[in-house]
């Protein structure tokens, strides 16, 4: 079975779901020493099972899959279709296929993201790691996924998340901070997250859980690459860090504004998901984010025309730019590039 032990560079590529975590991210982060992580949010089990095939015909290495626990039903549909009648009246008069796209969209009350599904997917091809956001996955997954040989990753919030995911029988356990990019993974989408920094969450679950533990938030640096490991994670997860790499399937609109002036910020928002997350603060966010309500993947099934719209027109102002609070440190070039560099930075900064 895997063990972090067995990587020779401790750092994860953070499963980025909406494309930006692409086969060949994947790939070339595993055949570099760190370990690649394929996002199963959102996808089928089809398209995730083609993704697993595919990286696993390309290399021998061991890699992740990410998936996301299925959420509570909505409470609140008054609230979510408010919001889909203000996002269709202000949007351009030009885009009124847009908006009858929009207030043609289902708002289902449940959706699970096909999780048992996918935990069968990830069984049957005997993925090597695999883990889980928004939640715990049940006793009896958790027992057949061991079964299977993966190892289990849980990722947490807070300390309470943490001993829950100790008592789930999790093999590790990824402390996620307030300054990572992307939605925070929270075991609720309705809480607030916490506030309390990556350092100081690391250290307060560090106390009390002996399992391996990963940092994950904001990490940009060598230099803090060198202080979370000694302050007892056992490897790092980064995300915002590979989005303007080559193998990146971010779109270009959010690589470039990642480097551009105007977006010079990061906050947290409900305003394309309903859940928190953390991008970069552009108009769509400046305009809806107090409107936006706290029903999750609802909300995030409305924008999701109005962002692969943007997406096209190549408009940062209507996409969702996740990114980290160390977004201005992400660089350009071949993805292993990026991870050994950042390696040999930890290793000088913890040498000297």
């Amino acid at each position: 079975m895997f063990s972090l032990s067995d990587l020779e560079i401790p750092i994860i590529a953070a499963p980025m779901a909406g494309g930006a975590s692409t086969p060949s991210l994947v790939v070339a982060v595993s055949d570099a020493g760190g370990l690649g992580f394929l996002a199963g949010g959102y996808k089928t089990p089809q398209a995730l099972t083609a993704q697993i095939v595919g990286v696993q015909q390309r290399t021998e290495r061991a890699f992740g899959v990410n998936l996301f626990l299925p959420q509570s039903p909505m409470i609140d549909r008054g609230a979510v279709e408010a919001y889909r009648d203000v996002l269709a009246r202000e949007l351009p008069a030009a885009s009124g296929a847009i908006a009858d796209q929009l207030l043609a969209a289902e708002i289902q009350a449940d959706d699970d993201d096909w999780f048992a599904e996918k935990v069968a997917v990830v069984i049957s091809q005997r993925v090597a790691v695999v883990s889980f956001t928004f939640g715990l996955p049940p006793l009896d997954a958790v027992q057949r996924m061991h079964a299977a040989g993966c190892w289990l990753i849980a990722t947490v919030t807070s300390v309470p998340e943490a001993l829950a995911a100790v008592a789930r029988g999790v093999d590790a356990v990824c402390v996620q901070g307030p300054e990572a990019g992307g939605h925070r993974a929270t075991f609720t989408a309705r809480d607030e997250p916490g506030t309390l920094e990556l350092g100081e969450l690391v250290i307060a679950i560090r106390e009390v859980v002996t399992l391996p533990l990963i940092a994950a938030g904001g990490i940009h640096s060598g230099g803090q690459i060198a202080s979370f490991l000694a302050a007892g994670a056992e490897a790092v997860q980064l995300g915002t860090a590979f989005l303007r790499t080559e193998e990146s399937g971010a779109t270009p609109a959010h690589q470039d504004a990642l480097v551009d002036p105007r977006f010079s910020e990061t906050v947290t928002t409900r305003a394309f998901s309903g859940r928190p997350a953390r991008g970069l603060r552009n108009a769509f966010i400046g305009a809806h984010d107090s409107r936006a309500p706290h029903e999750y993947p609802q909300v995030h099934h409305l924008t999701k025309v109005l962002r692969a719209d943007a997406a096209r027109r190549g408009d940062p102002d209507g996409l969702a730019l996740w990114a980290g609070t160390g977004f201005r440190h992400a660089r350009t070039g071949p993805a292993a590039t990026i991870l050994c560099g950042l390696w040999i930075d930890a290793f000088s900064a913890a040498a000297s």
